[in-house]
């Protein structure tokens, strides 16, 4: 076990050191290797994933630069699991992932489950898509453990206690369009590393790979919910969820617009918290939920559209899980809050029910 903050060395490819801060909530043996940092675990999966590249149909791609990246939707056509290696990316590998059936309206949907024992780093100091991505005519949505090399929202490192760092950076996109060396670079030099250092995997909303990293980010959803109502989520100890993966619905957007419901109007999740005030965490538990918000209650794409596709028109308390569940262990109670709604996700996975030919 490290003493809160001791800086350790741990292993990385040949030729690369690096120092890891450990905060005291976040301490992990890794056999011989002793103690990694959150983008050294992330490089391991990328490397495990180009191994079963021809597996997954996941194309890779080095750039002049020395970048590799890892295309699962792109141009390439990905799957699921695809889809399950881009969300232990975005976790850091902290997080047991895994598909699970999931049943809307008598309909059964692949669906993706969840555990971690390390929800505010696996969760927000990494998952999190908070890293937009802009280079003149190139956009994108950047997770992953790289993210925290950035310093990107500093205020939310500073708060859980986290700072790493690496002379590897894993991050992974979303995106209908592969970066080029110019983008690369750019994300190496915001994350102080050197170009050949950095692994990029990338996929685009309306595919299926992505689609699943998206349903993945059911546990998260309601940390970053919690997190923006004030709450400390360094008291909670572990996370599960589930979430069923959305269809192909339509273009990017329509898929944008599904796959937020399928976490809105599906997803479900149980938390176990430390909190002495049981009153006050309540009051956050029935805040939390989907149906918190004045947005509850349509398909998200018509929300979006009535809106004048603003994101900013948009009540933010509708992103969040539908139904909540929190064990708090000082009291040793538990308390559910929120519903599921599969009237809405029929609608918005667009499920048509076909007669059967004479």
């Amino acid at each position: 076990m490290c003493p809160q903050n001791e800086r350790v060395s741990f292993k990385l490819p040949p030729g690369s050191v690096g120092i890891f801060i450990w905060p005291s909530a976040f301490m992990m043996g890794k056999g011989d290797y002793g103690v990694m940092g959150i983008n050294e675990m992330g490089f391991e999966v990328f490397e495990e994933m180009l191994d079963y590249a021809d597996e997954l149909q996941v194309e890779v791609h080095e750039l002049d630069n020395g970048t590799v990246v890892a295309d699962a939707g792109v141009k390439s056509h990905g799957g699921i699991g695809a889809g399950i290696y881009l969300s232990r990316l975005c976790m850091a590998d902290l997080a047991e992932i895994q598909l699970s059936p999931y049943e809307v309206k008598g309909v059964m949907l692949p669906g993706v489950q969840v555990a971690t024992d390390w929800p505010a780093i696996s969760c927000m100091a990494s998952q999190c898509a908070m890293w937009q991505i802009k280079a003149e005519k190139y956009f994108a949505m950047g997770s992953g453990p790289a993210r925290v090399l950035a310093g990107k929202t500093k205020d939310l490192y500073e708060k859980i206690g986290f700072e790493e760092i690496s002379d590897v950076g894993v991050l992974v996109l979303e995106s209908n369009k592969l970066p080029d060396e110019k983008v690369a670079g750019l994300i190496a030099e915001k994350c102080g590393i050197d170009p050949e250092d950095l692994r990029i995997a990338i996929a685009p909303t309306d595919s299926v790979a992505g689609l699943v990293q998206v349903s993945a980010r059911v546990v998260e959803t309601g940390l970053h919910k919690l997190f923006t109502m004030g709450f400390d989520i360094n008291t909670i100890k572990s996370g599960w969820g589930r979430a069923p993966i959305s269809p192909i619905t339509g273009d990017s957007t329509m898929c944008m617009g599904s796959s937020n419901d399928a976490i809105i109007y599906g997803g479900e999740t149980y938390y176990t918290i430390s909190y002495e005030n049981l009153e006050e965490l309540q009051y956050y538990l029935k805040g939390m939920p989907s149906e918190a918000s004045r947005d509850w209650g349509a398909p998200f794409y018509k929300t979006f559209k009535a809106a004048g596709f603003d994101f900013f028109k948009v009540d933010h308390n509708v992103f969040a899980p539908a139904k909540v569940v929190m064990n708090e262990l000082l009291s040793r109670r538990t308390f559910v809050c929120g519903r599921i709604n599969q009237d809405v996700l029929a609608e918005s996975f667009n499920l048509e029910a076909l007669k059967r030919a004479c």
